[in-house]
Formats: C-alpha cells, structure tokens, sequence
C-alpha cells in the first residue's frame, strides 16, 4: 500500500506586493477538503484566502501571524487522503 502523499500549502502569485500572514482557519489535525478555506494573508489593501490544495489532514502549520512572506512559500503541510 502506498503511503498518503504530503502537499504544501503554498502562497499564491500575487505580484510583488508585500505579504504578511493574518490567521489560520483550521488546526493541526482537522480534516479539510479540497478548496476549503484554510489561512488568510495580508497584502497591501486586501485579505487574500489561502485554499487547500487536496483533501485530507493538516499535519504542518509553518506560518504565524504577521511572518512575512514569499510567493510560492510554503506555509503548511496536508497529508492527502487516498
């Protein structure tokens, strides 16, 4: 039997603007589906969602309010469902 996959949480492309980490929405352990809101970052004048990017269980929370952040940086681990 395979082992379940690990898939990073990553920031998404948003341009070059300045990002900082807001909150999570869910806790290590919780169970999430695909598309599901799980963070919130902070750019200059918006809040922008942080999508799961499979199903499954939130094993890593790497970000913590007000981190600055990269695009494409990843701020937490899923362990995919199989």
């Amino acid at each position: 039997m395979n082992e379940p996959r690990q898939i990073p949480i990553a920031v998404p492309e948003l341009g070059s603007a300045a990002i900082r980490f807001s909150l999570w929405h869910v806790e290590v352990g919780e169970h999430l589906t695909e598309g599901d809101r799980v963070a919130e970052l902070l750019i200059p004048g918006a809040i922008v969602d942080v999508s799961a990017p499979t199903s499954g269980t939130l094993i890593d929370r790497m970000a913590h309010p007000d981190d600055p952040l990269a695009v494409h940086q990843v701020i937490g681990i899923v362990r995919e469902d199989y």
